[in-house]
């Protein structure tokens, strides 16, 4: 297997548990009721709206994310959701948590490997790779 072929198949992992986390935490609000979520959001200073565009995000770009459709666009919004979860509620628990609740060590993996897939794509098994005729070297 090449260097490139490998850093693809890398890229292909990264792309699919992101996806797969991302669209199961947005399927999660939705189905548990996003009126709760919204008024948690509300309860914790942020705008009520804030949770259905923070689940939509979720749900839909871990699917497009699993599909490899705007890729690189949807690692962008990902990171965004994560900078949002770290500092409106998990900062303040520390890395680990503080017993009461998780602390942002999770959150700051997801962000970097939205970071990585924002920065560096991921075309392998992508739609994406359908729309390009380029071939990355």
């Amino acid at each position: 297997m090449t260097e490139n072929r490998q850093v693809e198949w890398g890229a292909f992992v990264l792309r699919i548990i992101l996806g797969l986390t991302f669209f199961i935490h947005g399927w999660s609000k939705f189905s548990g009721g996003i009126d709760g979520v919204s008024g948690w959001f509300a309860s914790i200073g942020l705008p009520g709206f804030l949770a259905y565009i923070v689940a939509t995000i979720e749900l839909v770009g871990g699917i497009l994310l699993i599909i490899g459709l705007g890729t690189r666009v949807i690692a962008i919004l990902n990171g965004f959701v994560m900078i949002g979860a770290i500092f409106s509620v998990k900062l303040s628990a520390g890395f680990m948590g503080n017993g009461q609740s998780a602390g942002y060590e999770f959150d700051l993996a997801l962000l970097a490997i939205a970071i990585y897939l924002a920065l560096n794509g991921s075309r392998f098994l992508a739609v994406d790779s359908l729309f390009s005729s380029k071939k990355r070297g």
